[in-house]
């Protein structure tokens, strides 16, 4: 008797049933299911256990489980087939509808998507990932699926800091890193422990600076140019600056040397922290690696990064390195336990980078961007001569300049075809071009004139003695989103809602020449 209870235990899936009443235990047993099936717990199509698995369960004789099943089917409220075991029969008892409230509906999905901000889903590289996820868990201690560190695992702290000294030029000890769940929760935990107020260049990410505020952290504008943030602008009261030096976001561009070194004097004369987001520095194409900040001064400069962009948003797997002062406080701030990132998940990235895998990911990703800018430029160049596309040297996206005053119908005409782009405008700080005396206003001289591939920039004074304020248009066109087949028609769909040449201005009338 125990051993095919103890079998039926192990290989049935669970049904509560509540037999209540007294008599026949097939009847009560029928009437059990009947109910399930009439209340619409069991939806048609519903496997049952197996009847010695319910039998054992409900603590019923096997023969009572198995009568009480072919009594029901033969009812209609069951089906049986040969290797398919039971399930509850498709035909439809009504049951009576549960009002629900109705919901706005969704605003319906753009057909294509040029949208910053991620790679496409469909080269992740599942067939290396599963090899990397097969040896890690082979290989993984105890630990691993016990309460996690809140450092993160141990393994990959030491992958990282291999890969991102050689790659990137950042000197770190593996005990100087602190795993996160992505640049946002190392920037919310960076927030916490160093406080406000931070200066960010004035064009970033909106969910940055929204985040940062939301953690009482206020940020003021840094002007943008073609060399990058103007860090001249800092002052004593700037607890931090987030930059984004190796590919300015989304303006394209490298911070200069010599403003890499200012804003490390700046933090080494003040006591404030380089917040360096690192999000794309793998990916270059027309130009030499740039070093990561971080490896000028590792105990001013704390480097962000993750996986979002060179493998996948899904992860949630990302990494600070921090000066010695901050690891503790962070991972205070972190809690006891890891809960933000998978163990498992970050044994397997952490055999993935060991293996060379991530390498190999990298480099084809990045033919593969390179690639996919060069049809975007080929198709501007072709099809819309007239604007500039600027920040090509690297990263997963470009701006796509347009003429003064355009950039919103621009963005209506490609909603209306059915495409998803964002215009530049939309990652302007909102504190960019405020008047003199105004909260978060840059000094005068803070706001370059230089657009991020040299160019001029657009730049009116709005009175004598006002900070300039930068006037772009244009649209950042993620060239990484869209699947590979439908990229071609999301370029048509792009040039197809540029706006047209502006026609020359008419020269005023020359008046009549004197007699």
């Amino acid at each position: 008797m125990d051993s095919w209870v103890n079998s039926a235990e192990i290989l049935g899936s669970d049904l509560p049933l509540e037999l209540s009443g007294t008599g026949n235990r097939r009847a009560v047993l029928m009437d059990a299911l009947r109910e399930a099936v009439r209340s619409g717990r069991l939806a048609p199509g519903t496997r049952l256990p197996p009847y010695r698995s319910l039998a054992a369960d409900l603590g019923l004789a096997r023969n009572t489980v198995a009568d009480a099943y072919a009594e029901l089917v033969a009812e209609g409220w069951l089906a049986a087939r040969q290797g398919s075991g039971t399930r509850v029969a498709e035909r439809a008892v009504p049951v009576t509808p549960v009002h629900r409230p109705r919901t706005p509906e969704r605003a319906a999905r753009p057909v294509h998507d040029l949208v910053q901000g991620q790679p496409d889903p469909s080269v992740f590289p599942r067939t290396a990932w599963l090899a990397s996820a097969r040896r890690a868990l082979a290989a993984a201690p105890d630990d691993a699926f016990g309460p996690g560190d809140p450092h993160g695992r141990p393994e990959l702290r030491r992958a990282l800091a291999g890969y991102l000294a050689r790659v990137r030029g950042v000197r770190a000890a593996p005990e100087r890193i602190v795993l996160c769940s992505g640049a946002a929760h190392g920037l919310r935990l960076l927030a916490e422990v160093v406080g406000g107020p931070w200066a960010a260049e004035e064009y970033g990410l909106p969910f940055h600076r929204e985040l940062l505020a939301s953690h009482g952290v206020g940020t003021r504008p840094l002007g943008v140019d073609a060399d990058g943030a103007r860090v001249d602008g800092l002052t004593r009261r700037d607890r931090a600056v987030l930059l984004t030096p190796a590919h300015q976001f989304p303006t394209g561009g490298p911070l200069h040397p010599a403003r890499r070194a200012a804003v490390v004097d700046w933090a080494r004369a003040t006591g404030g922290l380089v917040v360096e987001d690192d999000y794309d520095g793998e990916f270059r194409y027309d130009r030499q690696p740039v070093g990561a900040v971080q490896g000028l001064d590792p105990e001013h400069v704390v480097l962000v990064g993750s996986v979002s962009k060179s493998l996948s948003p899904a992860l949630r797997i990302g990494w600070m390195v921090l000066p010695q002062r901050l690891v503790a406080p962070v991972v205070a701030a972190k809690g006891e336990r890891e809960q933000f990132s998978s163990a498992t998940e970050q044994l397997t990235l952490a055999d993935f980078v060991e293996s060379g895998a991530y390498d190999r990911q990298v480099r084809r990703m990045r033919q593969r961007h390179r690639r996919r800018r060069d049809q975007l430029v080929a198709a501007l160049h072709a099809r819309a001569p007239h604007v500039r596309v600027t920040g090509i040297a690297a990263g997963l996206h470009a701006v796509v300049e347009l003429p003064p005053g355009t950039e919103r119908s621009a963005v209506r005409a490609a909603a209306r075809l059915g495409l998803a782009v964002e215009g530049l405008g939309d990652y302007l700080h909102p504190g960019a071009g405020r008047g003199p005396g105004a909260p978060g206003t840059p000094r005068a001289g803070a706001v370059g004139g230089v657009g991020a591939a040299g160019g001029a920039s657009s730049v009116r004074a709005r009175a004598a003695g006002d900070t300039l304020v930068p006037q772009r248009d244009g649209l950042v066109v993620g060239y990484a989103t869209p699947a590979e087949s439908a990229y071609q028609e999301a370029l048509d769909a792009l040039c197809r809602s540029l706006p047209p040449v502006s026609p020359p201005v008419p020269a005023p009338p020359r008046p009549p020449a004197a007699p």
